[in-house]
């Protein structure tokens, strides 16, 4: 399940309903998927589409979605670093941003304009939809690992218009501990 960490609160949020409550207040939604005995998380692209098809459809119903695929990231994918420098930069796109967390875990950072930034740490089971328009960025943890189904109203709709004041370089992502601390907060190396 995923974990929510507010910095400059001192807040870590992991109770399901809180974690729901909190994400909801901010326009965020988030919901698990079941991950037992519906299909193996290793399965080729086709067998993971064909056993989520319903929950999928049901998205592409509610939220205007066209296509759904699923993105397989290693440690050993080509041009790895490149890839993952495209969206650890704070970042907004014209669509809504929906991933189901498959394998692996990442940290999305959200960037509200009337409240503090805060992470969500997620994990196998996690949808997270992400509003357009919405300030954020992503890191993988240390395992540099994820898979995750996707789901585009318009694929050209996802680029990424990075934002010239963003504040991703004052935050670092640490999975499991503190999910993350602002820059200053850091010892010094």
């Amino acid at each position: 399940m995923a974990i929510v960490t507010v910095p400059a609160e001192s807040r870590r949020i992991t109770d399901a309903g809180e974690l729901r409550d909190f994400l909801a207040e901010r326009g965020l939604h988030y919901e698990q998927w079941p991950l037992e005995d519906r299909v193996d998380p290793a399965a080729p692209p086709e067998a993971i589409l064909a056993a989520y098809a319903p929950e999928i459809d049901e998205l592409k119903a509610r939220g205007g979605f066209v296509t759904a695929d699923v993105i397989d990231v290693r440690p050993e994918t080509p041009n790895l670093d490149t890839m993952l420098a495209k969206f650890a930069r704070e970042h907004t796109h014209t669509e809504d941003e929906v991933r189901f967390i498959l394998q692996g875990r990442g940290v999305f950072h959200i960037n509200p304009v009337d409240r503090p930034v805060f992470a969500i740490e997620v994990h196998a089971g996690d949808l997270i939809s992400v509003p357009l328009g919405t300030r954020h960025w992503f890191d993988l943890c240390a395992d540099r690992r994820i898979r995750a189904i996707r789901l585009f109203q318009d694929t050209s709709g996802w680029t990424p218009h990075y934002l010239e004041d963003g504040v991703h370089g004052g935050y670092e992502p640490l999975c499991l501990g503190p999910a993350w601390v602002p820059a200053e907060g850091r010892a010094a190396s």
